[in-house]
């Protein structure tokens, strides 16, 4: 029996594995949330999802399976008015006019409410909040201004004085001849894995959401792994570990002093609805040409802990994408963790992501670019590229060609005539354009890190 709270009061329910939130919601009468896109694009299904410990999280009902918040706690705008009136996200936009059609209104309104408990956003913060929610009547400025009202008061609401369900995470769901598996060991997940040789491993569904939205997949069995002690951060004098299951919001605050180089990337990797819900070992699994992940982790030389029952072992992440969405995971292996030695200091980085909006929006060419440099000659270099073939790749004759060569302009456009990528023309760009584009990041990468 699935068992979590909503709105204040506890649900109890048995779904289908891949029954989403919005789905459920919605036929519980629950009008509130929005459909618009079912696939995280529009934010108009923003719910407010509560873990235990205190920590909210705005997130996209459409990609959330009902299953994985077993023992968590769910608000949606119908939830956060209280005896005494609106919340003070909802009374910031109807003061500040921030609501006319009405159809995004409750997605912006729990987009607000997450950020009411936020403190010291910045400009840029602000920014990050609402890119995933979209409207197409107001304008934003009403809205914005509503974001500002409210940003980091936290006030006392439902959400502040709700306690942990004292529920266990693990849970094992069948409907129908289909399984919903969530561990919260490594052995139950072993044991999980035996028992359903046909499964889908699944963490935040960001991705895998896609799949049953719009093409209504299924399987015998899907397993989680998001309730697994596989996630956080970690700093040594040697490097970095990072636990497969972290989440990229997570990930992208410890970035931001440890790592800045990977912040750089997910500032834009998605809207904060997706990377309250994505994860590192997620995207790393989909093995997607285009994830904006793998070009910066492979610039970075990072290596990946395949776990199984039996044993760990390291491998190079240059070594772990075989073929376009093939791995080098084994069977009953999974992806446990990210290590990433500590660049030295006469190392250059920088990450780029070129697409067509600059929110929210698939990769046209994608690069994670590292470059050591000692006494103003290169030692040593490592360009990777997303977006130009069938897996991420590093484009090793320039990098041959640049060590040894003094870090200037000049090297670097020497060292473009031996770049050998043949990429595919598709509806985001042209093989030319492609091409072109990836050399253009590496002259911006030389301009900005002489």
């Amino acid at each position: 029996m699935i068992r979590f709270e909503l709105n204040g009061r506890l649900v109890e329910t048995e779904v289908a594995p891949t029954t989403t939130l919005l789905w459920w919601l919605r036929g519980q009468g629950l009008s509130g949330t929005k459909e618009g896109c079912a696939e995280g694009d529009c934010g108009a299904c923003t719910v407010v999802v509560r873990e235990p410990g205190g920590t909210l999280r705005a997130v996209n009902s459409c990609l959330q399976l009902v299953p994985a918040l077993h023992g968590l706690q769910v608000w949606t705008v119908e939830g956060l008015q209280d005896a005494e009136g609106l919340h003070p996200a909802q009374d910031a936009m109807v003061d500040r006019l921030g609501s006319q059609c009405g159809y995004c209104t409750p997605g912006f309104v729990m987009s607000l409410a997450e950020a009411c408990h936020r403190p010291e956003m910045s400009p840029a913060d602000k920014d990050d909040q609402i890119c995933g929610n979209l409207c197409r009547c107001t304008g934003y400025r009403p809205i914005r201004d509503a974001l500002d009202e409210v940003a980091g008061t936290v006030p006392t609401d439902a959400l502040t004085e709700a306690e942990d369900t004292g529920i266990a995470r693990d849970l094992v769901c069948e409907v129908d001849g289909r399984v919903f598996v969530q561990p919260t060991t490594m052995g139950g997940l072993w044991d999980a894995l035996d028992a359903h040789p046909e499964h889908r491993i699944v963490a935040g569904t960001t991705d895998v959401g896609l799949e049953i939205t719009k093409r209504r997949s299924s399987w015998p069995a899907v397993i989680s792994v998001e309730a697994l002690p596989l996630s956080g951060c970690a700093a040594s004098d040697d490097g970095f570990a990072i636990g497969a299951t972290t989440r990229l919001t997570d990930l992208e605050a410890w970035a931001r002093a440890e790592l800045p180089v990977l912040a750089q990337m997910l500032r834009y990797f998605a809207s904060r609805q997706i990377k309250h819900r994505a994860t590192i070992g997620g995207n790393l699994c989909n093995a997607s040409p285009i994830g904006d992940l793998a070009p910066v982790l492979m610039a970075l030389d990072a290596s990946l802990v395949l776990a199984s029952r039996t044993e760990e072992r390291l491998v190079g992440i240059d070594d772990f994408f075989l073929a376009y969405r093939k791995t080098a995971l084994r069977p009953g292996e999974v992806l446990a963790g990210v290590r990433i030695p500590r660049p030295g200091p006469g190392t250059r980085l920088a990450a780029y992501k070129v697409s067509k909006r600059r929110e929210l929006d698939i990769s046209a060419v994608c690069a994670g670019l590292s470059v050591t440099v000692e006494g103003g000659v290169v030692t040593a270099a490592r360009l990777a590229y997303g977006g130009m073939a069938a897996t991420t790749q590093r484009a090793q004759p320039v990098e041959d060609e640049l060590v040894g060569q003094t870090w200037d302009e000049g090297a670097v456009e020497a060292a473009l005539a031996k770049m050998a990528f043949t990429p595919l023309s598709d509806h985001r760009g042209t093989a030319w354009y492609r091409d072109t584009v990836a050399k253009n990041l590496l002259r911006k990468f030389v301009a900005e890190h002489p």
